[in-house]
Formats: C-alpha cells, structure tokens, sequence
C-alpha cells in the first residue's frame, strides 16, 4: 500500500512517499480504508523533532494521528457489525498518512448520517478541544473573547463558538486573508498580531476594559501581550504553542491581576471527554450553527506540501490529506 514515511527528523521535505505492507487488524482491532487524513501542527513539531509533549517516534515512521474511513476488517474480539462502517479512527501518533491504518475499536467513532468524511474529521479532533476549551472557560453572553490563531482550525470553531453563547468576539490572526475569513465566520472585530501595537486594537474594540476570556493558542509574546490586556476576573486559557513556547503566567500575579489562568496542562484531562464533545459539535454541525473550515485539502503523495502549508502559516483552517 502506499504511505508517506518520516526518514530523519528535519523540515516538510523528510516527508516521502512509499510503500509498506498491508497492516492486519489484531485481537480488538480494525483496519481502516482511509480516505481522510488529519495534518495538525502538532505533527509538524514531532517531524522535526522539536516537540517538548511527546515521545520521539522511532524513524522511519508514517506520521497521522486521526483518519476517516471504511472499516475494511475486523479482528477477534471485535463485533464484526463495524464492518464496513464509515468511522473516524485514532491511530495513536502514528500511521495515519496510508492507504489502510489500524485501530483500536475503542478508538472508532461512527460518523453521523449526512455529515462527510473531511468534515467529520474536521470537527472530531479540533472541535472536541474547542467544545472542551469553551467549557472551562465558561464564556458568557455579552462578553468580550479573542481568539488567537482564529483562522486555524481550533481557533476558527473558537470564533462560532463564541458567538452561539452570545458572546462578542476579537478574532487574531496574521494576514488579511484570514482577517477576511475571521469576519466571515461572524467576529464582532479583527487585529493582525503581526502588527505593531496590536493590543491597542483589542482593547479599543472592548470598549476599553479588554476581553473577558482569552483563547490563547500561540503563545511567545503574543501570548504573552494577550495575558496583559485581559480584563480584570477574566479568564486566560491556554492551548497551543505555535510560535514555539506555551505561555507561562506566574501564579502570583494571576492572582493581582484577578485573572483566572487555565494552562496549556488542562489539556491533559481532555480525553475522558473528547467523545461526548465531538458528538456535542457534530450535532451543532448538523443544526447549522456551526461549520468546519477545511482550507485547503492535499493528495497523499504530497504530505510535504501540506506540512509545508501549516508552517508557513499560509493554511486556513483545517488542513486534511485526500487519499
């Protein structure tokens, strides 16, 4: 079958493409027809052996964490009913980027009637960890929430999320390109952190007493700026790293700044509940009150290109592999 290989840690291009033999589905087991592939950041960081969150795959290794598709077989101990269902599968860290992955069969999620493969995909991963980070922020109606990283994929569903509570929302990013598709997703107002005195905006747009809940997914000084103008019994969360550094507060001036600070460590307690929330976002999909943003789709063969996509923060939304 066909399959992209990471060969040595380094940039997009150690991504090629090859072959491997076909995987069989062991005892509670499947093996899955892939047409769906998820690309997330975090990938991006494991490949070029950077990531500080998780264990260094053994080389060579086929990257791809989450796919969708067909489950093809099944092994012992699994109900031979999933046969031939349309599932989204957890392949663990690795083995996503093939033809055919295997997974665990606690690992399958049926993918609901009338909903596609790539928006399923879109929405089980990044929308179980938007679903999870707006409810322990427990945003209010009338409150004013920016959202770094707003035009990527968990950030993008930040924004509707917002928005459906009835919130008022600051939407972040780089570029107008995706200041444009922020709008579109209903922000109230946009800034481009790129720019000089980009806070300035945001408390302009908050009528000056700056937002009550941050979603803070890029960390670094972004962050960092972030933290500084959160109002007062505001809450900062945290949950992405991508300018390279999570940000940090010191409990102690959490506390003087009256700021409830909800660290990128909530996101280890995440799991138990990533079933119940992608349901509760699939649902809200189907109802039309929310929408993934697949920005830009990539045959297999050309992984690089996407991983590529993602660094030079040229993607929009999520980023998916068509196989």
């Amino acid at each position: 079958m066909r399959v992209v290989q990471v060969t040595r840690f380094g940039g997009p291009e150690v991504l090629v493409p090859g072959q491997a033999p076909d995987p069989a589905a062991g005892p509670g087991q499947v093996v899955v027809e892939v047409a769906v592939a998820g690309v997330t950041f975090v990938e991006t960081q494991i490949r070029r052996g950077t990531d500080r969150w998780h264990a260094r795959p053994e080389l060579p290794y086929v990257p791809g964490g989450l796919v969708a598709g067909r489950v093809s077989s099944v092994g012992s101990q699994v109900d031979p009913a999933w046969s031939g269902r349309s599932v989204i599968a957890g392949t663990g860290e690795t083995g996503g980027f093939a033809e055919r992955a295997v997974a665990a069969v606690q690992d399958l999620f049926p993918v609901p009637d009338g909903l596609g493969l790539p928006e399923a995909t879109a929405l089980h991963s990044d929308g179980s960890t938007a679903q999870g980070l707006a409810e322990r922020a427990e945003i209010r109606p009338g409150e004013w929430v920016l959202v770094e990283a707003a035009a990527g994929g968990v950030g993008s569903l930040l924004v509707q999320l917002a928005r459906t509570t009835g919130a008022r929302v600051v939407g972040a990013a780089r570029g107008s390109r995706k200041l444009d598709l922020i709008r579109d997703l209903g922000a109230d107002a946009v800034v481009d952190y790129s720019e000089p005195g980009w806070t300035e905006r945001v408390l302009e747009a908050t009528g000056g007493t700056g937002p009550n809940v941050v979603f803070d997914g890029v960390g670094g000084e972004i962050g960092r700026a972030a933290f500084e103008v959160t109002a007062p019994g505001g809450r900062f969360s945290v949950h992405g790293a991508s300018s390279g550094q999570a940000t940090v507060i010191d409990p102690a001036e959490a506390r003087r700044k009256n700021v409830e600070v909800l660290g990128i460590e909530q996101l280890f307690d995440f799991g138990p509940h990533m079933v119940r929330w992608a349901e509760r976002m699939m649902s809200q999909a189907a109802a039309g009150l929310i929408r993934p943003v697949i920005g830009q789709t990539f045959p297999l063969e050309r992984a690089a290109d996407a991983h590529a996509a993602i660094e030079d923060r040229t993607a929009l939304g999520k980023t998916l592999l068509l196989i």
